[in-house]
């Protein structure tokens, strides 16, 4: 016993914890299984790996400001028949990033746009690469006032920085004119640099009316859309799922897009 707290204590001065805490249970399977001795030492150090992944994998979820977990095995896809769930399985390889291709979900409230838009930038995660999860009602304002604070220049960084960058609830809002321009800049400047998942409850049609000037519309959809791929959504909404099924409201019909 002795040596098994001499070996604890090493792997404890290592910073291997987790292997440390494992130490005894993996001996004594090791011991049933009459494992080799690389096999146990190979078993102990995956789980030591397995859980830093975990760790560090956590710890960017809480950098992203994710504003919850939700994976795409969690949606439902039969509930919302309009949502192709091949391309969403291709977009899930994260080939987009690769390419600096952006992803734009449209549809009404409710029908998954931000689950979608999550689930994917948990995925990207997972995968090591760098994601950040804003509204765009708190992008503008913290835009807007570090362009009073004449620091803008350093808090677009935050918002360029990251491979992927998630934009939440387009559209709820009208942009004034500083708030539009912007928009634009962040739109331009990450234009082939990085991508940028958008979810937006307006069709493209209205965002000359969103952001008060058609051509400056006009402008930002061409570098948005130049490389992107674009999920139209059309389907009951999740959170009147529930009282439709105890018979408060009606559902909605659902309209199939491609």
């Amino acid at each position: 016993m002795l040596e098994l707290e001499r070996v604890r204590s090493q792997l404890t001065e290592l910073k291997l914890n987790t292997a440390a805490e494992l130490l005894e249970s993996r001996l004594q399977t090791a011991a049933q299984k009459e494992a080799t001795y690389v096999s146990f030492l190979a078993e102990l150090l995956e789980e030591e790996l397995s859980q830093r992944r975990h760790r560090y994998v956590q710890t960017q979820v809480q950098r992203a400001h994710l504003p919850y977990q939700k994976t795409l095995d969690e949606f439902d896809f039969a509930f919302q028949p309009s949502v192709d769930r091949r391309a969403i399985e291709e977009f899930a390889t994260l080939g987009f990033i690769q390419e600096a291709f952006n992803i734009v979900f449209l549809g009404p409230p409710g029908v998954g746009k931000s689950h979608l838009a999550v689930a994917l930038a948990l995925k990207a995660l997972s995968s090591g690469y760098s994601a950040y999860f804003v509204s765009v009602t708190d992008l503008v304002a913290d835009l807007r006032r570090a362009n009073a604070e004449n620091k803008l220049d350093i808090r677009m960084r935050k918002y360029l920085r990251p491979k992927l960058l998630v934009i939440d609830e387009v559209g709820y809002c009208p942009f004034g004119r500083e708030e539009a321009n912007l928009f634009f800049q962040l739109v331009s400047t990450r234009y082939e640099h990085g991508s940028i998942i958008l979810t937006s409850n307006k069709s493209f049609a209205e965002w000359g009316e969103l952001f008060g000037d058609t051509v400056l519309a006009s402008a930002l959809l061409d570098r948005l859309l130049h490389h992107s791929h674009i999920v139209n959504i059309r389907g009951q909404s999740y959170r009147l799922r529930e009282k439709v099924r105890v018979g408060v409201g009606t559902p909605r019909e659902t309209v199939t897009t491609s």
